[in-house]
């Protein structure tokens, strides 16, 4: 059985910094490609960043590129999400994707909420 745990949100000063970790099992880790998606207040869950099952190819969504930052250890069986200079529009839940191009997404997400 899949489970994805996310943790690492909280609230946050705009320009602030937060990491998300994704703690992942009942999957062959590492050889899946992950990503991470959000779902801001009244909005669809959208795309934000993927990696690669190697951890060679990440893709990001224009409105995080430059300050999002996806990393994984295979090891941990856990993905990240480096979140630097933190706009009020990043105030979402986070979830963790078990792809990279799309929201295949099993947990319950972790807020993120970042203030003006």
């Amino acid at each position: 059985q899949v489970r994805l745990v996310e943790s690492g949100g909280g609230l946050v000063q705009a320009g602030g910094s937060l990491r998300l970790s994704c703690a992942a099992s009942g999957i062959t880790f590492r050889a899946s490609d992950m990503g991470w998606c959000r779902q801001p207040p009244g909005k669809q869950l959208e795309l934000v960043a993927g990696i690669s099952s190697g951890g060679s190819i990440r893709n990001y969504a224009d409105f995080v590129k430059g300050r999002f930052t996806i990393s994984r250890d295979n090891a941990k069986n856990t993905v990240y999400l480096q979140m630097d200079t933190l706009k009020p529009e990043d105030t979402a839940i986070y979830y963790c994707s078990t792809t990279r191009r799309g929201c295949n997404t099993w947990g319950q997400g972790t807020q993120v909420t970042v203030s003006s």
